[in-house]
């Protein structure tokens, strides 16, 4: 079965990843290089076990839109969304035998290091990838 591994992060984070000072410190492009390098290695470790399938990062939550049905119209709004502190950063898909591989996979994102320790307070959600109407009842 495919599983979502979802990673979030706030526009702070990414504010910080750009080199702003807002709520966090501003960092430099070389502060990331370890994280990076667990990131890598941690995709390179799937790939390996024939696990992934596929992992991206997204852009900020300044550069998204939310569209809303409001009395049946569509509604555009853009973000970052003040109501919302996490949003999603990036996921990572991986095909594997359980429930509890793809939270044991997740749980090692757990040890990726972080500028600073900014991220510390970082979370992931893991869930299942339907693939029809059957797997509504897992």
């Amino acid at each position: 079965m495919k599983y979502m591994i979802m990673l979030y992060g706030s526009q702070e984070d990414y504010d910080a990843m750009a080199g702003k000072a807002t709520g966090r410190p501003a960092l430099a492009p070389e502060d990331f290089a370890p994280m990076h390098a667990f990131m890598e290695s941690f995709n390179n470790d799937l790939v390996e076990s024939g696990e992934f399938v596929d992992a991206h990062g997204l852009a900020a939550p300044v550069h998204a839109r939310r569209i809303q049905l409001q009395n049946g119209v569509p509604a555009v709004t853009d973000g970052p969304y003040p109501e919302t502190q996490e949003v999603l950063a990036g996921y990572t898909i991986v095909e594997c035998e359980s429930f509890d591989r793809a939270t044991e996979i997740a749980a090692r994102l757990a040890s990726c290091p972080s500028p600073g320790g900014i991220f510390s307070d970082g979370f992931a959600d893991v869930r299942p990838i339907l693939d029809g109407r059957a797997d509504l009842d897992l």
